[in-house]
């Protein structure tokens, strides 16, 4: 049975709720250049929402990771009750992290992106030390965006998700405005402690922001290298 009433801020069913906003955050506010991550539950409460499902009331401290500030923010989750898989309703706004301007470098990026003589590819992101090459952070900020809306749409009472890893990322040619990737990440789901592959197609430009566009689950692979640990 989950707890309900108060919860402890540092226990599963609080932490769970709370990365579940992290992934709508990015979903909704990702770039290359913003990277909303939880930092600290503060406070929880859950209760049963009859015929509805379960709610959660949080209070969070959430890190904008690249320009790294920090602010407190209300949130909350309710995970569907009944039969089939629904990714869990968020509220949460946090609009102080939203406020750093990065036009000038999302422009940039896009305008390389649009010129570059040859489409752009990586693999292992971040390799096998945990190293990224500083040329290649878009790109792991821009999987990392795509993979969040993957982790929200999996995410019930039971699990929580990590991004663990991009295997490879590939520009594609696109004939709109919007820049277009193939992606293969690997996630880690915390519970389980399985390593679980996704392919993904996803489009990005400054004024729309990262749109996936197809999210394939892949088979399980049991002879992959396991990625490097990740928070």
């Amino acid at each position: 049975m989950m707890a309900t009433g108060e919860l402890n801020p540092n226990h599963y069913p609080a932490q769970r709720a709370a990365k579940v906003v992290q992934h709508y955050l990015n979903t909704r506010y990702g770039s290359p250049y913003r990277l909303l991550g939880l930092q600290r539950v503060h406070s929880g409460n859950a209760e049963d929402v009859e015929d509805s499902g379960r709610k959660y009331q949080l209070e969070i401290s959430v890190q904008e990771m690249i320009g790294n500030t920090t602010e407190k923010c209300s949130a909350e989750v309710l995970f569907p009750r009944g039969e089939g898989q629904r990714s869990p309703q968020v509220q949460a706004s946090c609009e102080q992290l939203l406020k750093v301007n990065n036009t000038a470098q999302e422009e940039a990026l896009y305008k390389l992106f649009k010129t570059n003589q040859s489409l752009l590819s990586a693999q292992n992101l971040p390799d096998s030390y945990g190293h990224i090459e500083p040329d290649m952070k878009p790109l792991w900020h821009l999987s990392i965006v795509a993979s969040s809306a993957v982790m929200l749409n999996e995410s019930t009472e039971n699990t929580l998700y990590n991004m663990a890893q991009v295997a490879n990322i590939t520009q594609l040619a696109t004939e709109n405005d919007q820049v277009k990737f193939d992606c293969h990440v690997l996630l880690h789901e915390m519970v389980s402690q399985e390593i679980i592959h996704w392919k993904l197609l996803f489009t990005w430009s400054p004024p729309e922001g990262v749109k996936v566009l197809q999210m394939e689950q892949l088979p399980h692979c049991h002879d992959c290298e396991k990625p490097p640990n990740t928070n």
